[in-house]
């Protein structure tokens, strides 16, 4: 019987000083994805996670510490980084394509930087690109993300378009999709654990893109394809922010999803889906 992203085991990168929890399934190139904030393995839809195993071998993580992951939790960039890269050597890739969702696209992006010879292409979903923002997130976004538990109304804030009637659909049948995985489980993280991490990333502001927009000299060059998919009312990290970069970013393709915010591959996941397996293999690294 296939694997499926609701029946995969939860399997176990031991690296010494913690253990990694992942889940991987499908054939085909790997492609290694880092979760947003607050998230763990279960927080991505199984349907964009099915969709993508008809083309690759889709590698889903818990961050150090957090879900199901033992260590020192943290969000400090470098830290994330060093997960996804202890995590890739541990399973004997030699590239991979790298993926991520809102802090999960910031870490794909220093990872980009940081290891080039790793990654093949880049993708990026409801995320934000280095250096200053031109349009900064909607308030309403972290005040929703701060109740201690984000039922339907409160994912539909987050994640889609509240002011349209198929967005709110899509968040229902997602999120019925998301409970569909009954046992073997990531921890939800703890209110106590999330408002810590969030204070140290304030504190420190690692968890946001480069404020001095370092990674994005690497990423500019056009050595490895990068696509970002974003709703066109991400009220987290606005589409604007990318929209100067495509004339200055060498292979940086932007996809818009209409009527959707900051969950767009949750919203449309076949299609979100089929977009990553096509630029893959239309774009080839330098």
């Amino acid at each position: 019987m296939t694997d499926t992203a609701s029946t995969t085991p939860t399997r176990f990168a031991d690296l010494q000083d913690r253990k990694i929890a992942y889940r991987r399934f499908g054939s085909g190139t790997p492609i290694v994805l880092n979760v947003r904030f607050r998230g763990t393995m279960d927080s991505w839809d199984p349907l964009f996670l099915d969709e993508l195993s008809k083309n690759f071998e889709v590698i889903v993580y818990d961050y150090s510490g957090l879900g199901a992951s033992t260590g020192n939790p943290s969000y400090d960039r470098a830290s994330l980084v060093k997960d996804a890269k202890d995590l890739i050597d541990y399973l004997g890739f030699e590239t991979v394509v790298i993926g991520g969702w809102s802090l999960g696209g910031v870490v794909a992006q220093k990872f980009t930087a940081t290891h080039p010879d790793l990654v093949s292409h880049t993708v990026l979903i409801g995320t934000a690109p280095p250096g200053t923002p031109e349009k900064s997130g909607e308030r309403l976004f972290m005040e929703t993300a701060m109740h201690p538990n984000n039922g339907l109304d409160d994912q539909i804030i987050l994640f889609f378009e509240p002011t349209s009637e198929r967005s709110r659909d899509a968040a229902k049948r997602s999120l019925d999709r998301i409970d569909s995985r009954k046992v073997d489980r990531s921890p939800q993280i703890a209110e106590s654990v999330f408002l810590k991490l969030l204070s140290e990333a304030k504190d420190r502001t690692t968890i946001y893109p480069d404020p001095d927009g370092a990674d994005g000299k690497s990423l500019a060059s056009g050595l490895r394809p990068i696509l970002v998919v974003s709703g066109d009312h991400d009220i987290a990290c606005p589409i604007e922010n990318w929209l100067s970069l495509t004339t200055k970013w060498r292979s940086l393709h932007l996809l818009s999803i209409p009527q959707a915010g900051h969950g767009p591959h949750h919203q449309e996941p076949m299609f979100c889906a089929e977009t990553v397996a096509s630029f893959v293999r239309s774009h080839q690294a330098r």
